[in-house]
């Protein structure tokens, strides 16, 4: 259940994850801390965007940089992001058609089995 008073901060985390490029970048750095130059490189994207996508991402709370010299690396911050994203990929290829969500059983029972999913790792 969502609680009320944190509604504001869970609709900034979604938004945040609702933009195809700042899903590209989180999978970039599933597999560890990245520089903006290497991001660039990995999502073929040019450095602008990538810089402005990432201030979106720690905005959220969902990244966070850290600075080195004249460089700065971006790590995920909330191991939370990645099970989120890992459970939407599950339930996309669940539902065998892309773009499509699968079929639930009812909404106490597609909730319940969402929540589980959410909650492992």
């Amino acid at each position: 259940m969502i609680e009320p008073e944190l509604i504001p901060m869970v609709a900034q985390r979604f938004k945040a994850l609702g933009e195809p490029a700042r899903l590209a970048l989180l999978a970039c750095l599933q597999r560890g801390e990245r520089s903006v130059s290497q991001l660039v490189e990995l999502t073929g994207r040019g450095q602008p965007n990538v810089s402005q996508h990432l201030k979106e991402l720690v905005r959220a709370g969902l990244v966070a940089p850290r600075r080195e010299g004249a460089h700065v690396y971006y790590r995920i911050a909330d191991p939370y992001v990645t099970r989120i994203c890992d459970a939407v990929c599950r339930s996309v290829r669940g539902s065998g058609r892309p773009g499509r969500p699968a079929r639930a059983r009812g909404p106490r029972a597609s909730s319940a089995a969402g929540a589980r999913e959410v909650g492992r790792g």
